[in-house]
């Protein structure tokens, strides 16, 4: 039986281990190992790559959303709108900086937060929006930037999607680098972009306890920084994410060819460069039953996320039950991600499409 796996980490390392080997002696040389060189390289590497002003290197993704909220002046008393399909970190971040998620459905097509029923969530409290580009899709931030509070993105699954050449368009974004992301580094890393020197500069107070100076504290931060190693990890992978890139896109195209017609199975839409194929989330009936059956045949499966945050037992205080968010609901019953990583095989995809052709056909 040839195993599929859901991601293949170790490939994708045997194709920069030169480098990261190269970049470690370095670090290791210059015993330079917290806000290093290497830090300081991936920041301004990486924020061209995003073609944003200022890139600022933290410790994880929940870490950068949380903040970025607090350097947009969210924090009690505040309210923030986001969809209920999203990782549990999005809602997390909001709370542990004091403000109130305020949850919101997704479009039903895309599974995207819904522009509509965020401008309907909308209100005099509401201290910032937060789209989450999922499964490596940009959400649709046009209508959003238009209701006047700042928009930051989640952009923990979407490194290198870009629409109309623009890979930020709110007031600031944050990202994750756990380690099966696009970008994805050897242990927890994240990071916000923003154009804005003034927001930049606040969460790089906030990062470093508050400090900008040794042992002077401006504001009361956090020990929140991007650790040197992580960085080199980074700037390896971040040569090659363009490629990585194109070739899941080609992997997703691959995907579309060899599922096609196979009952109860709905694609996913495609988006272009608006697309980088984070995951390749389809949607089946009785897809718990199925999921254990491609692992029977060896394809491992990933599902993200099954259950939305509303019903979450950590949420029950928001004041949610079922049938509230309906889209989300649904979709979290039937999405199944397959295996999706740039060195995928057309062997190994044809693998997938076979088991489950068997299972449905």
């Amino acid at each position: 039986m040839t195993e599929v796996p859901f991601v293949d980490l170790a490939a994708a390392h045997a194709e920069v281990e030169r480098h990261v080997r190269t970049g470690f002696d370095r670090v290791l040389a210059a015993t330079a190992f917290v806000n290093g060189p290497e830090v300081a390289a991936f920041e301004r590497e990486y924020a061209h790559f995003v073609g944003a002003g200022h890139c600022v290197g933290l410790a994880n993704g929940t870490d950068a959303l949380e903040l970025a909220l607090r350097a947009l002046g969210v924090g009690p008393g505040k309210e923030v709108v986001l969809p209920a399909n999203t990782f549990v970190a999005t809602a997390e971040a909001v709370v542990r900086a004091g403000a109130r998620p305020v949850l919101v459905d997704v479009d039903p097509d895309v599974l995207l937060i819904d522009p509509a029923a965020a401008a309907a969530a909308v209100g005099p409290s509401t201290g910032a929006i937060v789209p989450v580009h999922l499964y490596g899709r940009l959400a649709d931030t046009g209508p959003l930037l238009e209701l006047g509070p700042p928009v930051l993105e989640d952009a923990a699954q979407s490194q290198g999607a870009v629409q109309d050449g623009r890979g930020l368009f709110g007031a600031i974004a944050a990202t994750s680098f756990y380690p099966g992301k696009n970008l994805g580094a050897y242990g927890d890393a994240g990071a916000v972009v923003t154009d804005s020197a003034e927001l930049a500069g606040t969460v790089r107070l906030l990062r470093d306890h508050g400090s900008e100076r040794k042992y002077h504290h401006e504001i009361v931060g956090f020990n929140s920084r991007l650790d040197t190693l992580q960085a080199v990890v980074l700037r390896a992978k971040l040569r090659r994410l363009a490629g990585w890139n194109d070739r899941r896109r080609t992997a997703a195209a691959r995907y579309r060819e060899l599922l096609d017609g196979i009952p109860g199975v709905v694609l996913p839409q495609e988006a272009g460069t608006a697309h980088v194929w984070h995951l390749y989330v389809i949607r089946v009936p009785r897809r718990d039953e199925i999921a254990g059956k491609l692992g029977e045949l060896g394809v491992r499966t990933g599902i993200h996320y099954p259950v939305p945050v509303h019903l979450q037992p950590a949420y029950r205080h928001l004041g949610h039950g079922p049938g509230d968010f309906p889209v989300a609901e649904s979709a979290a019953a039937e999405i199944l991600s397959l295996p999706m990583f740039p060195q995928i095989t057309e062997e190994q995809q044809r693998t997938v499409a076979d088991a489950l052709r068997k299972i449905l056909g």
